[in-house]
């Protein structure tokens, strides 16, 4: 799982880590690999003391799929339907070959 995080150098030999929503925490440290550590630290105390962290999928809106307007549009035109038998001959002579598998 991965959050984002915010590093600020703060002047010599100090650095920020700062987590936002949902998780927001803010450690200082020497170093930036230590301000780095120490959120992590802290965000996972919570995690370990019960909070959870994940995703929610959300469904808005009923809308139709963007294709939706194209469905059947051939359905009664003839040149698709010469379409679809010539792939269908073509299918069985390919599968009457000795080789087809």
């Amino acid at each position: 799982m991965g959050i984002q995080v915010l590093i600020e150098r703060l002047g010599k030999g100090r650095f920020r880590a700062t987590s936002g929503g949902p998780v927001p925490a803010s450690v200082e440290a020497r170093t930036r690999d230590a301000a780095l550590a120490k959120l992590k630290r802290e965000v996972g105390k919570r995690l370990r003391d019960g909070a959870e962290l994940l995703s929610l999928d959300v469904d808005g809106p009923a809308r139709p799929h963007p294709l939706a307007e194209f469905a059947g549009m051939f359905k009664d035109d003839p040149w698709i339907a010469d379409w679809k038998r010539s792939m269908a001959e073509y299918r069985r002579r390919k599968d009457a070959e000795p080789d087809a598998r």
